[in-house]
């Protein structure tokens, strides 16, 4: 009878993990009075938004802008985040 010559075969690689929900990627911070956790995206969405749009508009180094990232960041330690 004939030899058999077999190769190795490798193991199949695991596949690559599912990326974290939308909700997920979030910083979770303090609770919520809904009692969830809060989170850092969604906290303080006026200051998020005024500060984004300056910096795209004068760049992040603008004093204006400058102030905006530390009114948002102040905001954001009213609510409870360490930032």
């Amino acid at each position: 009878m004939g030899s058999s010559n077999s190769t190795p075969v490798a193991p199949a690689t695991p596949a690559p993990a599912a990326p974290a929900p939308k909700e997920e990627a979030c910083t979770l911070g303090p609770i919520g009075p809904d009692g969830k956790p809060k989170k850092i995206c969604c906290t303080c969405p006026d200051t998020k938004k005024l500060r984004d749009v300056c910096i795209v508009e004068r760049g992040e180094e603008h004093p204006y802008c400058q102030a905006l990232v530390e009114a948002h960041k102040a905001c954001l330690r009213v609510e409870g985040f360490q930032v």
